[in-house]
């Protein structure tokens, strides 16, 4: 049987999802990197929330949006209802 995710968890899957979305759309161009990377640490998010039931080991005090990057996040406005999502899950 498998363990339904908290809602913290289906949070930062959701999160990552939108943030897959934004890369595919970029895929070829340089930005494209930088959103991967973006991804990566949105899976951290996950990884901790999932092992510790919290991302603030991961997140510290910071916002979500500052631990992906202000200047990524504001290039990437789809994403924000994400983000704003898993802020009030944490």
């Amino acid at each position: 049987m498998t363990r339904s995710r908290t809602p913290l968890e289906a949070a930062a899957g959701k999160l990552i999802a939108a943030i897959q979305k934004e890369w595919d759309m970029e895929l070829g161009e340089p930005e494209a990197a930088t959103s991967f990377d973006v991804m990566n640490a949105a899976h951290d998010l996950l990884q901790a929330a999932s092992k510790f039931g919290s991302i603030e080991t991961v997140v510290g005090m910071s916002s979500i949006a500052a631990f992906l990057g202000e200047r990524w996040v504001q290039a990437h406005p789809r994403v924000s209802p994400f983000i704003d999502v898993l802020e009030r899950a944490r």
